[in-house]
C-alpha cells in the first residue's frame, strides 16, 4: 500500500500530469466565481476534455478543479456580499461584514487558509479510509453491492433538502432514464422506440450538463446587470494569517464535520458548512459578534466546504455510492474507463486511488496560493453580468456534450433535459438524486441480476452486510415518518411539512400550477414505462417494472400532496376575511435577534429553507445571484409564525398563496426564450457547422438578450472564436460539422 502511495506521488512529477492538475486548479478557481456553476459545473464542463486521455491525467484534471472550486467562491461572498455558491453564503455572514470594516484581506486570508487546511485534512481522511475500509469492501458480494446502489439513490433522495417524496421521484426518474438503451443482462433494446441513436443509451455529459448546466443558465440569463462595486481589498494579510493559527480547533472541527457531511449521500457542501457554522456558534463562549465579523464564523465553514468534497470521494470510490453530483459524474467517468469502484479499484487500481489523494492535497495548496496572488483580478471577474457569460457557457457546454458520442442528437437531448431540469428546479424537485439514479441504473440492474441468479428467493437478504445496509436505508425513512407524526401532533413546529413545501428563491413555482402539472406528467411517464416494459423479456423487464411501479406510487403520493396543499390553502383563504379585522387591529410581532443568537438555534441555507435545528427564518436572497444576501448580516430577523400564516404568506413571483401559484411568470417566459435561443443555435449548427453558428449565435445573444455594448460583443465573440478555433489543435476535441460543410467537403 505504501508503495502504491509513493508511486502515485512520483507520477505527479511527470510534466504532462502536473500540467493537467494545474489546468484543473485554474479552471476550478474561475468556475467557482460564477454563480450556479460550482463543483457540478466545473466537472461537467471539464469531463468531455478527458475523453481520449489516460485515466491518470483525466483524474488529475477533474480532482484539481473539484478541490478548489469552494476556495474561490469565497471571493465574491466577502467582497460583494454575493456568494458564488450556496455554501459560500455562510462565509458571507461574517466575511462581508468584516470586509466592510476595511478588513477584507483579513477575511480572505482566514477563508483561503481554512479552505486549504480543509482540503488537506480531507485528503488525510480519504487516505485513512482506504486501509480501514479495504477488508470490508473486499468482503462484499453482489447482494451487498446491489444494496449499496439502492442505498445511494435512496439516501440521496431522503436526505436531500425539501420534500422527500419529490426526492424519491427524482431518483426513480433518473433510474428509468438510465435504462434507456441496451439491457446489460440480455442485450435487448429498451425504451429506444426504434431509434439507433438511443440504442447506446444517453450520454452522461449530456444529461449532467442539461439537468444542471443549461437549467441554471436559463434560470439566471435574465440577470443583465453586474454586481455593485466590490469592497476594496484592504487590511493586512499577516493579521489574518496570525489569527488563523489561533483557531486551529475550529479548523479541525469544521473539517471533520465536512468529511462526515460528504460521506452522507445528498447532504453536500451547503448543509456541511451550515453545520460547521452552527457548531462554531454553539461552542463559542461569546456569541455576540457572529454575523458582525467574527473570524470563527469564517474559519469553521470554510474548513468544511473543501473537506466535504474529499469526504464525498470516500463512498464514491470505496462503495460506488456518489454522495453528490460532481462525484456521480466522476463515477461515470471511471466506469467509462472500465474501472469499477469497490473491490476492483482497491485491488487493481490502488495507484489511482492514491493519485486522487495526492492530487486533492496538492490542488488545495495551489488553490489557496493562486487566490492570494490573484484576488484582485478574480474580484473583477465577479462583476460580469451572468447574461454576458451565458452565451459563451452555452457554446462550451454544447461542444462538451458533443465529444462523448459525436452526434448532434446528444445536443438535442441536452437541451430537452435542460428544460426538464429547469422545471424540476423551479418546482422544488432535488436534481442530485436524478443524476445519481441515472449513473447507478446499470450497476444496480447488473448486481440485482447476479444476485437473483446466484441466490434462491430472498435468502440473500439474510446476509449480515445486506441487513446492515437495509437498516441504514430504513432508518432515515422511519425518521421522516416520525417527523411527520410529530408535526401532525404539533409537538415540533420545526418539522411542519408546510416548511418543506414553502416557496423559496430557488423554487419559485413550487405549489403552483406548474408543480401540479409536473406531478401529473410524472404519473404518465411511469405508467407509460410500465406499459412499454411489459413487452420486454422477463429478465429485461424485471428492474424497469420495479422502478415503474415505485415511481407510479410516489407520483400518486405527490399528486395527493398537491391536492391537499390546494385544499388547505382554499380553506385558509376562506377564513381570511374573518381574521382580517383582528389582524389589522393587532400588529404582528417580530422577534429581532442578533445573528449569534439566531444561528445558535439554527440557520437557513442560501435559498431560505430551514437549516438544521432552525425554527423559521427570513429567506436569504440576493438580487443578482439568488444564492445569497447582500445584507451585511448586522441583524437577522426571525419569527415564529402560526401555521396559518406560514400557509398564507405571499410567495415570490406573484403567487397569492401556498397552494395557488401562477400559470406563467416573467421568469418562466425568459427561461423558455433562452431555451428557444439554444434550439436556434442547434439548428444553425446542423446547417452551417459549429464555428459559423457560434459567430451568429453569440453576438446576437449578447446584443438582444444580454443587451451588451457593441464593443464588448465584438471583443467577446472574437476571443471566443479564436479559442474554439485553437482547441482542436491543443486538445482531442472534435467540432460539430453542419450539413453545408459536409456537402462542400
Amino acid at each position: 500500500m505504501l508503495d502504491s502511495a509513493m508511486a502515485a506521488l512520483a507520477s505527479l512529477a511527470d510534466p504532462a500530469l502536473l500540467l493537467m492538475l494545474l489546468v484543473g486548479v485554474v479552471a476550478g478557481l474561475v468556475m467557482g466565481l460564477i454563480p450556479g456553476l460550482g463543483g457540478t459545473g466545473a466537472v461537467a464542463i471539464l469531463l468531455p476534455i478527458t475523453f481520449g486521455m489516460e485515466p491518470a491525467p483525466a483524474l488529475a484534471l477533474l480532482i484539481g478543479a473539484l478541490a478548489v472550486v469552494h476556495t474561490s467562491d469565497t471571493v465574491s461572498a466577502v467582497l460583494l456580499g454575493a456568494p458564488g455558491s450556496a455554501s459560500a453564503s455562510v462565509t458571507m455572514l461574517d466575511g462581508y461584514s468584516m470586509a466592510r470594516k476595511g478588513q477584507a484581506k483579513r477575511a480572505l486570508s482566514l477563508a483561503f487558509l481554512s479552505s486549504m487546511a480543509g482540503g488537506l485534512i480531507g485528503a488525510v481522511g480519504l487516505t485513512l479510509a482506504i486501509p480501514l475500509a479495504r477488508p470490508l469492501v473486499l468482503s462484499f458480494a453482489s447482494p451487498e453491492l446491489f444494496m449499496l446502489t439502492v442505498l445511494g439513490v435512496a439516501l440521496a433522495a431522503v436526505l436531500s433538502r425539501g420534500n422527500v417524496v419529490k426526492g424519491l421521484v427524482a431518483g426513480l426518474m433518473g433510474l428509468l432514464l438510465g435504462m434507456v438503451g441496451t439491457s446489460p443482462t440480455t442485450a435487448e433494446e429498451r425504451f429506444t422506440f426504434g431509434s439507433l441513436f438511443l440504442g447506446d443509451g444517453l450520454s452522461l455529459v449530456a444529461v449532467a450538463l442539461g439537468i444542471f448546466g443549461l437549467a441554471e443558465i436559463a434560470s439566471r440569463a435574465s440577470q443583465r446587470r453586474g454586481e455593485i462595486a466590490p469592497v476594496k481589498v484592504t487590511g493586512g494579510w499577516g493579521s489574518g494569517i496570525r489569527e488563523w493559527l489561533t483557531h486551529w480547533s475550529q479548523v479541525l472541527r469544521g473539517s471533520l464535520i465536512g468529511i462526515w457531511a460528504g460521506v452522507l449521500p445528498g447532504v453536500g457542501a451547503t448543509a456541511g458548512t451550515w453545520l460547521a457554522y452552527g457548531q462554531a456558534v454553539a461552542t463559542a463562549k461569546d456569541k455576540r459578534q457572529f454575523g458582525k465579523g467574527d473570524p470563527r464564523g469564517i474559519v469553521g465553514p470554510e474548513s468544511a466546504n473543501n473537506s466535504v468534497e474529499a469526504g464525498d470521494l470516500i463512498p464514491t470510490l470505496l462503495f460506488g455510492i456518489p454522495g453528490g453530483v460532481p462525484s456521480a459524474m466522476l463515477l461515470g467517468m471511471l466506469l467509462t474507463y472500465g474501472i469499477q469502484p469497490g473491490p476492483s479499484i482497491i485491488t487493481d487500481h490502488l495507484d489511482l486511488m492514491y493519485l486522487i489523494v495526492w492530487s486533492f492535497a496538492i490542488a488545495s495548496v495551489l488553490g489557496a496560493l493562486f487566490c492570494f496572488l490573484t484576488v484582485r483580478p478574480l474580484a473583477s471577474l465577479t462583476k460580469v453580468p451572468f447574461a454576458v457569460l451565458a452565451s459563451g457557457l452555452v457554446a462550451i457546454m454544447l461542444l462538451g456534450s458533443f465529444q462523448e458520442g459525436g452526434q448532434l442528437g446528444d445536443l438535442w437531448v441536452m437541451v430537452l433535459l435542460g428544460i426538464a431540469g429547469w422545471v424540476l428546479k423551479s418546482t422544488g424537485f432535488p436534481r442530485a438524486p436524478f443524476l445519481i439514479g441515472f449513473v447507478l441504473a446499470i450497476p444496480l440492474e447488473r448486481y440485482y441480476f447476479l444476485t437473483d441468479s446466484l441466490y434462491n428467493g430472498f435468502e440473500w437478504m439474510l446476509r449480515p452486510g445486506t441487513m446492515v445496509f437495509l437498516a441504514i436505508l430504513v432508518l432515515p425513512i422511519l425518521w421522516n415518518i416520525f417527523k411527520w407524526i410529530r408535526a401532525r401532533r404539533r409537538l415540533d413546529r420545526d418539522d411542519d411539512p408546510k416548511h418543506e413545501n414553502a416557496v423559496d428563491a430557488e423554487s419559485p413555482l413550487k405549489n403552483s400550477t406548474w408543480s401540479l402539472a409536473t406531478s401529473l406528467v410524472v404519473i404518465v411517464i411511469f405508467a407509460g414505462s410500465l406499459v412499454i416494459s411489459s413487452g420486454f423479456s422477463p429478465e429485461a423487464r424485471l428492474v424497469p417494472q420495479l422502478v415503474g411501479w415505485g415511481g407510479l406510487i410516489m407520483g400518486l403520493a405527490l399528486l395527493g400532496q398537491e391536492i391537499v396543499i390546494r385544499r388547505r390553502a382554499g380553506q385558509l383563504q376562506a377564513a381570511m376575511p374573518a381574521q382580517g379585522a383582528a389582524e389589522a387591529a393587532a400588529p404582528s410581532s417580530v422577534v429581532m435577534s442578533s445573528p449569534g443568537s439566531a444561528h445558535a438555534v439554527g440557520s437557513t441555507d442560501a435559498t431560505g429553507s430551514a437549516g438544521p435545528g432552525s425554527t423559521s427564518t427570513e429567506p436569504i436572497t440576493s438580487a443578482g445571484t439568488g444564492t445569497g444576501s447582500r445584507r451585511a448580516a448586522g441583524a437577522v430577523a426571525t419569527a415564529v409564525p402560526s401555521a396559518e400564516s406560514v400557509a398564507s404568506d405571499a410567495p415570490a413571483n406573484g403567487q397569492t398563496s401556498a397552494g395557488h401559484g401562477p400559470g406563467w411568470t416573467k421568469e418562466a417566459g425568459f427561461a423558455f426564450k433562452t431555451f428557444g435561443w439554444m434550439a436556434g443555435f442547434l439548428i444553425l449548427i446542423g446547417i452551417l457547422g459549429y464555428l459559423i453558428a457560434v459567430m451568429i449565435f453569440v453576438p446576437a445573444f449578447l446584443l438582444i438578450v444580454a443587451r451588451a455594448k457593441t464593443k464588448t460583443t465584438i471583443i467577446y465573440t472574437a476571443v471566443l472564436y479564436v479559442v474554439l478555433l485553437a482547441l482542436p489543435t491543443l486538445l482531442p476535441i472534435d467540432l460539430p460539422q453542419g450539413w453545408l460543410s459536409q456537402l462542400v467537403g
